[in-house]
């Protein structure tokens, strides 16, 4: 018998297809519901400081003997970890610097097996079952074929000594189509990379660009927390994208990768456009034509940064976005986000380079703005905070990390719960400096 998710109910939602929707209030902050992966990998950049099976970040990990590149709290993690790590343990020795499927990839290889094992309904799937994923495969263009097709052609490479009969070719295009538009990456709290996952019951959820849950992560678990008050009968919406760009972005984002256009109340109203598009202050104002084609470089360049963070070195990085922000800002206002785009991309180049000075300055100028464009709870306004807060206590300014850092709670008491490690990592930063 499927229970499903207490206190909520799935049903069909005008024009969005399936949906969660609640059947009692909930409150700012309270707990909606809790999913633990039905299937998850930690990414290869966190190895060594995060346990592969809890994600548990420590000091004292000890390491797989046989491959020396997986970490573990104790020999109970590693046991459990084994089935997953044993796809990769062996292949990693053989392979050494070859071996390098993509996170997708190595996602994809655990969830084939995760199925081979399982018969019954998950935990994970309450109200949502991984093999009732959209893969929207008639939506697929030329660029997503090749990309499934390199996919497909990696996990043969990689796995097919340690899967035996992987499925066919068709079974594996919508495999990994499901997990293209329903996966979900983890993320710490600072909003680094941890790995990726799927959550079929989170995947339930439909979008908006004002949400009325946040989802973060203990551990391995996903938590889909309130963070406006939810009455009986609303229906639950996260957010599937980063929530600072215009309308006309975060519509051409979510149309290219989920394959939907967003009708939300945001949407419709645009009530944050101008300020998200603010225009410097000039004794003649641009005009029209002028801010155009200035939004259009801003989209290029964002696109080419995108792409240079692969092979340019930091310096070059750096540079490039000093001469953007320098070039945008003849027109755009610093709370412009394009504006707040380079300049999070130049704090993180600093943040790389321990150029702790250069960081700082730069999130002393996102972090008002943000605070502005984000919904009320967000992560990027939290994960903003805690940054610059680290950094000030880092260069000896106490009273403004103090003070940054509270910012910090405040959200993360509501988006993580107040009992989250996180939480008290970040109070006892604050007790420390008192």
């Amino acid at each position: 018998m499927n229970e499903g998710i207490e206190g909520t109910e799935r049903f069909l939602s005008p024009g969005s297809g399936r949906g969660l929707r609640a059947v009692r209030h909930f409150s700012e902050g309270e707990l909606v519901f809790a999913c633990p992966a039905y299937s998850y990998v930690l990414t290869v950049n966190e190895r060594g400081a995060h346990c592969e099976n809890c994600f548990s970040r420590r000091e004292d990990l000890f390491k797989c003997g046989k491959c020396k590149q997986a970490y573990y709290c104790n020999v109970e993690c590693q046991r459990s970890d084994w089935p997953m790590h044993k796809l990769e343990c062996v292949a990693m020795c053989a392979y050494g610097e070859n071996w390098c499927p993509s996170e997708t990839v190595r996602l994809v290889a655990r969830i084939i097996l995760k199925q081979r094992v399982t018969t019954d309904r998950t935990p994970s799937e309450r109200v949502l079952l991984l093999t009732e994923f959209e893969a929207h495969l008639d939506k697929m263009d030329s660029e997503k074929d090749e990309m499934n097709n390199a996919d497909i052609a990696a996990l043969h490479h990689f796995y097919s000594k340690h899967i035996s009969d992987i499925p066919g070719d068709q079974a594996l295009t919508e495999l990994f189509a499901q997990v293209n538009c329903n996966g979900f990456t983890i993320e710490d709290e600072e909003l680094s990379h941890l790995g990726s996952a799927v959550f079929p019951d989170v995947a339930l959820l439909n979008h908006s660009c004002s949400p009325n849950v946040i989802v973060t992560y203990k551990g391995t678990v996903a938590e889909v927390r309130a963070i406006k008050e939810i009455d009986p009968g609303d229906e639950v919406f996260n957010s599937y994208i980063d929530l600072l760009y215009p309308t006309e972005d975060r519509k051409e984002r979510l149309l290219d990768s989920y394959f939907f256009t967003c009708q939300c109340t945001e949407c419709t109203s645009k009530s944050k456009d101008k300020a998200k598009m603010e225009i410097r202050k000039l004794s003649s104002p641009p005009e029209p034509e002028e801010i155009k084609s200035m939004v259009h470089y801003a989209k290029n360049v964002i696109e080419e940064f995108r792409r240079a963070k692969h092979y340019k070195t930091p310096s070059e990085l750096l540079e490039m976005c000093e001469l953007s922000l320098e070039k945008m800002g003849a027109i755009f206002a610093d709370t412009n986000v394009y504006m707040l785009h380079m300049m999070y991309q130049a704090m993180g180049v600093c943040l790389y380079m321990q150029d702790w000075d250069g960081a700082m300055r730069y999130g002393e100028k996102i972090v008002q703005p943000y605070s502005i464009h984000y919904p009320a709870y967000s992560l990027n306004v939290a994960s903003m905070y805690l940054k610059l807060g680290r950094l000030y206590l880092g260069l000896e300014k106490k009273k403004q990390g103090i003070r940054a850092l509270k910012k910090a709670v405040a959200i993360m008491e509501v988006a993580h719960g107040k009992d989250h490690n996180y939480v008290a990592e970040v109070k006892r930063e604050i007790e420390e400096q008192k």
